[in-house]
C-alpha cells in the first residue's frame, strides 16, 4: 500500500489540481488550497507533495510559454494522471464505506 497510499494533503492537492483544470500551476494550487481549506501552505510543502504524486505516477506536468510578467519563466502545468484519479477513487470509496459503517450514537454530541 505504500506506493500508493495517499495522505490528507496529497488528497487535497490532486483534487485541486483537477478543480483548478488546465489553470492548474505551483501558485493558484497554493492559492486554492488556501482559500478552500483555511490552511496557509508554504510553497516547498507544496512542490513536496507534486514531487511526491509525480514520483508515483498520480500527476504529469508540462511548462507552458514564457510570460514578461513573469521574467521570461515559463509556468509548470500539472495535471492529474489517470492513475491518480483512480487513487482518489480508492480513497474516496474507502471514506464512504468508513463513515457509513460508523453507528449514528458515535457522532451524536453529548
Amino acid at each position: 500500500m505504500k506506493g500508493t497510499y495517499l495522505g490528507e494533503f496529497q488528497e487535497i492537492v490532486l483534487l485541486t489540481i483537477l478543480v483548478l483544470a488546465e489553470n492548474a500551476y505551483g501558485i493558484t494550487i497554493q492559492d486554492e488550497i488556501g482559500k478552500r481549506t483555511g490552511r496557509e501552505v508554504s510553497r516547498g510543502a507544496l512542490h513536496t507533495a507534486l514531487t511526491r504524486l509525480d514520483e508515483k505516477g498520480f500527476i504529469s506536468s508540462e511548462y507552458g510559454g514564457a510570460t514578461a510578467e513573469r521574467g521570461g519563466r515559463r509556468k509548470r502545468y500539472y495535471q492529474v494522471t489517470n492513475l491518480g484519479k483512480n487513487a482518489l477513487e480508492e480513497a474516496k470509496s474507502l471514506r464512504d464505506d468508513l463513515w457509513s459503517a460508523v453507528p449514528k450514537v458515535s457522532l451524536q454530541r453529548t
